[in-house]
């Protein structure tokens, strides 16, 4: 608990009533929201180092951290179910599953209701690592620690209202597999149109 918040007197605040922010909704949307992002973007990329050592510690790969933060101990899941929330083939899914059981982190077994179907799980050791990891993850940068309280809190405050949940495999193995398909009468298109 942070307790009583004295407001920073930088000059995004000002107004005659104390930890009144100006009214700056006459701003365009879209330039303010681009500098935002470039901001987020900018700070995580700039602090990857830290996630990088974690993930270096923990013997881990940026794929075994997708594939650990979306299984459980409890209900398992098919590797078909797997590969289409990975995004990838199922020979691809057999790969990361098959790396994640030879570290000890997952396990398949047989569907009790349907024996050719394996379920994927992960072991005990796999369910403490992804604690560790997530921990260790989401143990903020020290950058981060050296803003103001007042600060720490708008900014706590206005990513609460942005999307969160599991993570979403990545889009660039199928925008991959488009660039390869493309024509080569266009060679200035790189990715498909949205």
């Amino acid at each position: 608990m942070l307790g009583v918040v004295k407001l920073s007197h930088h000059s995004n605040y000002s107004g005659g009533t104390m930890g009144r922010m100006p009214n700056r909704s006459r701003e365009p949307r879209a330039p303010v929201a681009a500098e935002a992002w470039r901001r987020i973007f900018d700070f995580i990329a700039t602090t990857a180092d830290q996630r990088d050592r974690v993930l270096e510690r923990l013997d881990l790969t940026p794929g075994d951290v997708r594939a650990l933060n979306s299984l459980a101990t409890g209900e398992g899941k098919t590797m078909a179910s797997l590969a289409r929330e990975w995004r990838c083939d199922a020979s691809t899914a057999t790969w990361l599953v098959d790396r994640l059981e030879k570290k000890g982190f997952a396990r398949r077994e047989s569907s009790k209701t349907d024996r050719r179907v394996s379920l994927v799980r992960l072991t005990s050791f796999g369910s403490t690592t992804k604690r560790r990891l997530q921990a260790a993850l989401y143990r903020p940068p020290p950058e981060l620690l050296r803003l103001d309280a007042a600060d720490l809190v708008a900014l706590r405050d206005a990513t609460s209202k942005l999307p969160s949940g599991p993570w979403p495999a990545p889009r660039a193995a199928a925008e991959l597999q488009w660039v390869t398909r493309r024509p080569r009468s266009d060679p200035t298109r790189a990715f498909p149109r949205r």
